[in-house]
């Protein structure tokens, strides 16, 4: 049996592999970034029984239907903002907190929101144990946004939308970037909105899969 010291060695292991082979390997080049995904337990983001996998190339599950992004995704979403440290990031959909943490190493201040009231307390305890300070965190519909606190310099959508939210683009800075999964319930594809004087320009970045954007602004719930 490994002992904890150990055990912490395998994990960074691990993490230095997943940034050579499933990052740099495709494509990431954000230096900032790359520190980032190095830095961060990513193990103390997923379930239990899944801390062997947490470094595996895919999404894995968190309980209540929803799921930790595969890491290359984290890296994508991430590189798309374009953060350079003195920014405020929006992010919409906690989830396990990973996402959070990594935003947390690379902008000034992170503001996240979390539909379901578990993964929101699930994940503010794991940010609180990290020392993470630079975010403030609150469970609520996303798709609103958090507009007491706008404008944000980059807002970032971990699940899949049928539209962009509007709330969400009048929340961004002139200049500010908007990353989201927009498609259908199964499948979308990774936008890049960048809002100017007049409106907003909006490129495809790649195809994905997320679960559904749930609120008002988003998918409605099932059932």
């Amino acid at each position: 049996m490994l002992t904890p010291g150990e055990r912490e060695d395998n994990f960074a292991h691990r993490r230095q592999a997943m940034v050579r082979k499933q990052l740099e390997g495709k494509g990431i080049k954000d230096p900032r970034v790359l520190d980032a995904m190095r830095r961060v337990p990513r193990e103390k983001f997923v379930l239990p029984s899944d801390r062997r996998e947490a470094h595996a190339d895919t999404p894995l599950p968190i309980n209540f239907g929803q799921t930790i992004s595969q890491p290359y995704m984290v890296a994508l979403m991430t590189e798309c903002l374009q953060l350079e440290g003195a920014e405020k990031v929006l992010e919409i959909g906690t989830g396990s907190g990973y996402q959070t943490a990594i935003l947390c190493l690379l902008c000034e201040m992170v503001y996240s929101v979390e539909k379901h009231p578990e993964l929101h307390a699930k994940a503010s305890a794991v940010l609180r144990e990290l020392g993470l300070e630079n975010l403030r965190l609150k469970e609520g519909d996303g798709t609103k946004g958090w507009p007491e606190n706008a404008p944000y310099d980059g807002i970032i959508v971990t699940a899949g939308a049928p539209e962009i939210p509007q709330p969400l683009i009048e929340q961004l800075t002139v200049g500010g970037r908007l990353v989201i999964p927009v498609g259908d319930a199964c499948t979308q594809v990774l936008k890049e909105l960048v809002k100017t004087k007049s409106g907003y320009d909006v490129k495809d970045v790649c195809g994905c899969r997320f679960v559904p954007l749930v609120g008002e602004y988003g998918w409605k719930e099932s059932g």
